[in-house]
């Protein structure tokens, strides 16, 4: 059975207020980081379980990966993978997941 990916909202926001940030200096690292992400999210359905679980919530369904200084949240649902936020490190996750 094919993992799902399925983008909250609030992810989709994230990548897209990073990527804003970054093309103020460089329109090519913008579109660079965000090439990276995709891959790293594409990868997570090959080994969910592989990010680490993550630490203000302690939840086996809610994982990360980190990328750079960036947080990769997602949640596993069954057949699917929610990616659920994409923040700097220095940030709390307040209450996205």
């Amino acid at each position: 059975m094919a993992v799902k990916i399925r983008w909250s909202q609030g992810s989709v926001s994230d990548l897209e207020e990073i990527c804003r940030f970054i093309s103020k200096d460089s329109d090519h690292y913008a579109r660079m980081f965000a090439q990276r992400v995709v891959s790293i999210v594409e990868a997570i359905p090959s080994f969910p379980e592989a990010g680490r679980i993550v630490p203000e919530y302690q939840r086996q369904d809610l994982r990360e990966r980190i990328y750079r200084n960036y947080r990769i949240v997602y949640r596993i649902k069954g057949d699917a993978i929610e990616i659920v936020a994409i923040t700097h490190g220095s940030k709390p996750l307040n209450d996205k997941p």
